[in-house]
């Protein structure tokens, strides 16, 4: 289990990442560009995961990590439950997440 805390201090460790509202989440952005939304009230996270890395971490364990069932889990947006997710899994999805965005950013 991962504490929203935790969770907080985790994604706000890369470099340039900052945290504002976005509707009744966290979004967590590094230059304009959300890679994490932390909803509070569910327990859980959504990660912007490139598609093959999407299917690893969801080749894991779907009661732990799934992709969002909508267009949007097409894209590579995917759902992470706090309660149950290891941190070093977390850790992994996130860097994954900032990397592909920040990566994404470089090709303009």
């Amino acid at each position: 289990m991962v504490s929203q805390k935790t969770f907080i201090q985790l994604a706000t460790s890369f470099p340039d990442v900052e945290m504002l509202p976005h509707f009744e989440m966290q979004s967590f952005r590094v230059k304009k560009k959300i890679f994490v939304t932390l909803n509070e009230k569910e327990n859980r996270c959504c990660v912007k995961l490139p598609p093959i890395e999407q299917s690893v971490f969801c080749s894991f364990d779907t009661e732990v990590i799934w992709p969002v069932p909508n267009k949007w889990g097409s894209q590579g947006w995917t759902l992470i439950n706090l309660q149950k997710v290891r941190k070093a899994t977390l850790r992994d999805a996130l860097q994954t997440a900032y990397t592909n965005v920040c990566k994404k950013d470089r090709k303009k």
